[in-house]
């Protein structure tokens, strides 16, 4: 990823933290397995497995309180 994506943690409100957070797991995905072929190939074993969604939900959770904590939790 040579161009920069990621010019700050900074967002303006929580939902807008919660979004990031969200993005930063989808594009971790994409980074460890760059081919959507093998990502799509892959879906249907996760897709309806609680433990693995579950385990999604917390990695998205764990981006969330980095963006929160940047955000000084969106405290003045």
């Amino acid at each position: 990823m040579a161009d920069s994506w990621l010019p700050t943690l900074i967002t303006k409100t929580p939902q807008e933290g919660f979004e990031l957070a969200t993005k930063l797991a989808r594009l971790g995905v994409k980074l460890t397995q760059p081919s959507a072929e093998v990502r799509d190939k892959l879906r249907p074993e996760y897709d309806h497995d609680a433990a693995q969604l579950i385990a999604s939900s917390q990695v998205i959770a764990t981006h969330f309180q980095t963006v929160a904590a940047a955000n000084k939790y969106w405290r003045n």
